[in-house]
């Protein structure tokens, strides 16, 4: 039986941190579906075809032994739900710090109460991404700053025109 996974985020835009998490979490399933999130409350700065552009993008040089097959869906249900949709048997998440695990950790048991056939896997993220958001990245671009090592040069470049650096 296939294993199924998916990781879900909004993902605007993807960053290095998003990258690996990625690329970890392929290695732990047969397929892991990128859930990128339809949340018009976030206010996103790109689209939803932009960020799964992007995402496809970005993980179109994912590949190799033990890898998964990575698909990109959009969804805007809840995530327990999207997952029964999918026949994931695994929510991966990412974790920066402290901070994050408690959110999460709240959100693992709400979704195991929906969807109890549903797992959640927590991935510590690398030392290097730890302090790496979406958001932080977002603001860093809208003031001129410099972004390149915080997402791929391809994502940047969309960042930076989006803001008329």
């Amino acid at each position: 039986m296939q294993r199924i996974g998916i990781y879900p985020g909004t993902f605007d835009p993807i960053h290095n941190g998003h990258i690996d998490i990625i690329q970890r979490g392929a290695r732990l399933v047969d397929k892991l579906v990128i859930a990128v999130a339809i949340n018009e409350d976030k206010n996103p700065l790109f689209d939803l075809d932009e960020r799964v552009t992007m995402m496809r993008e970005e993980t179109s040089r994912i590949k190799g032994d033990g890898i998964a097959k990575i698909e990109i869906v959009p969804f805007k249900n809840l995530v327990t739900q999207f997952a029964a949709e999918q026949g994931a048997s695994v929510i991966i998440r990412g974790l920066r710090g402290v901070a994050d695990f408690d959110y999460e950790f709240q959100m693992a048991g709400m979704n195991a109460q929906l969807n109890p056939d549903v797992e959640t896997i927590f991935l510590m993220a690398e030392a290097n991404n730890q302090a790496v958001a979406s958001k932080l990245i977002r603001e860093i671009a809208r003031l001129g700053g410099d972004v390149d090592k915080f997402t791929t040069p391809a994502v940047a470049t969309k960042l930076y025109k989006r803001f008329s650096r």
